[in-house]
């Protein structure tokens, strides 16, 4: 991957969460007009461990707490957000992410999922089959996924 200016990048953390039958989670955005798919993320809080923002992240968005984390992603995956979105977004401080990626596993049920949290970011979640994965996602993080299902799976 070519170089890329670390502090256009909003540093973020993303989570690969699989069932005990290697499902991937994804969760439907509340705040897109169309599909869009994607699996749990949040940012990098100042001095925060990659690990521990992966786990604040996902139960902030999910309520899943009961996970066993199994693998960082080697690299630092970076995405560009459309030009008409990255004005909008942060201020628009940042071309678009930088993220570390953690594959887990879930312990728990699948009725412990509430997406009926403080700050509600989804409408909807499924497990979705690996092969799925990149086309229930929007085009900027497709290949992304496709690079992460390669390292983890």
């Amino acid at each position: 991957m070519a170089s890329k200016d670390f502090s256009l990048y909003r540093p973020n953390v993303g989570i690969m969460l699989l069932n005990k039958e290697g499902h991937i989670f994804v969760a439907q955005r509340l705040d897109s007009s169309g599909p869009a798919w994607q699996m749990p993320q949040g940012g990098i809080e100042g001095g925060e461990d990659v690990s521990r923002a992966a786990l604040r992240e996902l139960e902030e968005e999910t309520s899943i707490s009961h996970v066993e984390i199994l693998k960082e992603s080697e690299e630092w995956y970076f995405y560009d957000l459309p030009s008409e979105l990255q004005k909008k977004i942060w201020g628009g401080e940042f071309l678009g992410q930088r993220q570390k990626w953690i594959l887990m596993r879930y312990l728990g049920e699948d009725s412990d999922i509430n997406l009926a949290t403080p700050h509600p970011e989804f409408s909807a979640w499924k497990w979705a089959l690996p092969q799925n994965l990149p086309g229930l996602a929007v085009s900027f993080k497709k290949d992304i996924y496709q690079a992460l299902i390669k390292e983890f799976l």
